[in-house]
C-alpha cells in the first residue's frame, strides 16, 4: 500500500489466541456471554442490528460496572444495501436545571447530581426500529435470564466489583453488588438482579415510551431527586437520538469513518492524518523515531481537541478544518523529530504549564468505565458501538427499585469557565467515545474500537497503524503493545515493549513508566475485518480484558 512499510519480511509478536474467523457473521465484544448471545442471534435469522440490540443489552448484565440501561453511548453503522456509514448519536443530555454553579468536583462524579438523562435504550431501540427483524422478547430475552439467573463472576468482574464497593456503599442500592458483611462477589460466584431483569421486561412490553416517560422514568427521577438529583420527568421524555453523518479521513490506501462531535472521534482522525506524513523508514512497528513522532502528533492533536471539543450545539468545532490535509502539513513542521514536547494533559486546564504544547488554528483550513463491540451480518451490515456509564457503575446508585444503575456522564464535563465543554442546562458532553470503521475504495475492510476513558483516542490510532500499516491480523494488532500520553512529557508503556526502545525514547525526554505486560489502562479492543476477495472475516478480542470475538 501506498507509504506504507513492506511487511512482507516483519516480524511481529505472536498473538496469544488465533484470530476469530466466519463466512456469515461475526460478532466481537467484551464479554463472551454477550458475544456469544449476538451470534445466536444471527444464526437464529436475524441481522446486524438484532445482534447489536442483544449484545448490548448482555453487556450491560455481565459487566454492570460498564454500561447498561442507565448510560450512554454512540453507534456507527453501515448499511451494505446503500453502502451508506451513519452514526447515531445516543449520548444524553444534562437536565436542563444543570446550572454550573450547582455542580462541584465530588457531586459531578457520584451521586444523584452526575447523571445525563440515559441514552443507552433510545439509541438500541432505534436501532432496532430502523433495520431490526426480530421482536423485542427475542432479543431481550438472553439479557434477561441472565440478569434473573444470575450470570458467572469473572475475574475481572470481582475485582472491579471490590474496586467500587466503597462508591456503592453510599446508597442503599449498592447491595445489588455488595452483601451486608461489606465483600463483593468473588470470581464463580453467580451474580443474580432481579429487579434489572424486570426493568428488562418492561422495556420489551412497552419500547421507548416506558423508558422515558413510563413507570421506569417516574421511579428513576422520584429516586434521583430524592437523593438531591436535578433529572426531571421532562427532561426524560424530551431525550431524542441523533442519526448524524459520521467524519471521515483518507488514510493512505483507505478511507477511515468515526463518530463527530459531541464524540471526540476527530482526535483519532487528526492524529492518523499527521502520520499520514511519515513512510519508509519513519514509519517501522516498534522503532522509536516511528513512536516518538506518534507520540507527537498525539500531543498536537489532544491540545486541539481540548481547546474545541464540546456539544456542537453550542460551541463551533472546527472539524473540517482539523482533518485537512493542509493543517496536517502545517501541524506536522512543528515537531520536533529529537525531543519530546511537554503536553497540558489529557482534558482542559486553567493552568497550563510552561512550555506546553499549544493548540493550533485550523479556520484556515476549515472550508472511567466503558464497553466497545462490533457485528457484522451475512448481508454485509455492520454495527459498531461503544456505550459507557462513566466510571465504575456510573453515578454508584440504581435509583427506585429498578436495578438500573445511572451513569456518571456530568464528570466529563468541565466546571472553569473558559471550558468549551463547561456544563450547562440540556448540554451534551465532549465524550471519548469513538467507534471507527474502515473502508478500501468503496469496500467495508475493518471496524475497530475501544473503551479507555480518554486514552481511547489515542490508543485507537496505535492498533489501527498495527492493523493498516503494519499488515497484522485484528488479532495481532489488538494484543500488540500500547502506550498512553497523560500531562508533561510523561508516558505509560506496556512492559513488552523492548527496553532498548523505552531508553531511546527517554533520551527523547519522554518520562517513561513502564505498566504491567497487559494493562486495562490502554483499552479492551475489539474489531473484525472483511477479506472482500473471499468474503471470510478475522476478528480479535483484548486478552487484557474478558473480551471474545466469535464468528460463523
Amino acid at each position: 500500500m501506498a507509504g506504507s512499510p513492506d511487511n512482507s519480511t516483519a516480524h511481529y509478536p505472536a498473538a496469544n489466541r488465533p484470530a476469530a474467523v466466519g463466512v456469515n457473521g461475526m460478532v466481537a465484544s467484551a464479554h463472551p456471554l454477550a458475544s456469544t448471545a449476538g451470534l445466536q442471534v444471527l444464526m437464529d435469522g436475524g441481522n446486524a442490528f438484532d445482534a447489536a440490540v442483544t449484545t448490548a443489552a448482555v453487556l450491560g448484565v455481565g459487566e454492570p460496572y460498564m454500561s447498561g440501561m442507565g448510560g450512554i453511548g454512540v453507534a456507527l453503522v453501515y448499511t451494505a444495501s446503500d453502502k451508506r456509514v451513519r452514526a447515531l448519536n445516543f449520548s444524553g443530555r444534562a437536565p436542563k436545571g444543570a446550572d454550573p454553579t450547582l455542580f462541584t468536583k465530588d457531586n459531578k462524579d457520584t451521586g444523584a447530581m452526575s447523571p445525563l438523562v440515559p441514552g443507552n435504550v433510545a439509541g438500541w431501540l432505534a436501532l432496532h426500529e430502523a433495520h431490526g427483524s426480530m421482536d423485542r422478547e427475542r432479543l431481550f430475552r438472553p439479557a434477561i435470564a441472565y440478569a434473573e439467573g444470575g450470570v458467572p463472576v469473572t475475574r475481572l468482574n470481582a475485582r472491579t466489583m471490590a474496586n467500587s464497593a466503597n462508591r456503592l456503599r453510599k446508597f442503599s442500592s449498592g447491595s445489588i453488588i455488595v452483601r451486608a458483611d461489606g465483600s463483593t462477589p468473588s470470581a464463580g460466584d453467580r451474580l443474580c438482579m432481579p429487579r434489572l431483569a424486570d426493568s428488562f421486561r418492561a422495556v420489551v412490553k412497552g419500547g421507548t415510551e416506558e423508558f422515558y416517560t413510563g413507570d421506569i422514568a417516574e421511579r428513576l427521577v422520584k429516586g434521583v431527586q430524592a437523593e438531591g438529583g436535578l433529572l426531571t420527568m421532562d427532561d426524560m421524555a424530551g431525550y431524542c437520538v441523533e442519526w448524524q453523518e459520521p467524519v471521515s479521513v483518507s488514510y493512505r490506501d483507505f478511507q477511515i469513518y468515526a463518530t463527530p462531535p459531541n464524540s471526540s472521534g476527530f482526535q483519532i482522525l487528526q492524529t492518523l492524518k499527521l502520520m499520514e506524513g511519515y513512510s519508509g523508514e519513519d514509519l517501522a512497528f516498534q522503532s522509536p523515531e516511528t513512536l516518538h513522532v506518534l507520540m507527537e502528533c498525539m500531543k498536537l492533536a489532544i491540545t486541539d481537541r481540548i481547546k474545541y471539543a464540546g456539544d456542537p450545539d453550542f460551541v463551533r468545532i472546527p472539524v473540517k478544518g482539523l482533518l485537512s490535509d493542509g493543517y496536517a502539513a502545517r501541524q506536522r513542521d512543528r515537531i520536533d523529530r529529537n525531543r519530546a514536547a511537554p503536553v497540558s494533559g489529557e482534558h482542559f486546564t486553567a493552568s497550563v504549564p510552561a512550555g506546553a504544547v499549544a493548540a493550533g488554528s485550523p479556520d484556515a483550513f476549515d472550508g472511567g468505565m466503558t464497553t466497545h463491540f462490533a457485528v457484522m451480518d451475512r448481508d454485509g451490515n455492520v454495527v459498531s458501538i461503544t456505550q459507557t456509564l462513566g466510571g465504575g457503575f456510573g453515578s454508584g446508585f440504581a435509583p427506585g427499585d429498578t436495578g438500573i444503575f445511572l451513569n456518571n456522564m456530568c464528570h466529563w464535563f468541565d466546571l472553569e469557565e473558559d471550558s468549551p465543554n463547561r456544563i450547562g442546562p440540556g448540554k451534551r458532553v465532549d465524550f471519548v467515545v469513538a467507534p471507527t470503521h474502515t473502508f478500501r475504495g468503496d469496500q467495508f475492510y475493518a471496524s475497530m474500537g475501544t473503551p479507555g476513558s480518554w486514552g481511547i483516542l489515542q490508543t485507537t490510532p496505535q492498533f489501527l497503524m498495527h492493523l493498516l500499516d503494519f499488515g497484522m491480523n485484528p488479532q495481532e494488532a489488538i494484543e500488540a503493545p500500547r502506550f498512553r500520553y497523560y500531562g508533561g512529557v510523561s508516558v505509560e508503556m506496556e512492559g513488552r515493549f523492548p527496553q532498548d526502545v523505552r531508553k531511546a525514547l527517554e533520551q527523547k525526554g519522554h518520562d517513561v513508566t513502564v505498566l504491567e505486560p497487559w494493562s486495562m489502562s490502554v483499552g479492551g479492543a475489539q474489531g473484525f475485518r472483511l477479506n472482500a476477495g473471499t468474503g471470510t472475516l478475522e476478528g480479535g478480542a483484548d486478552p487484557r480484558r474478558d473480551g471474545l470475538a466469535v464468528g460463523w
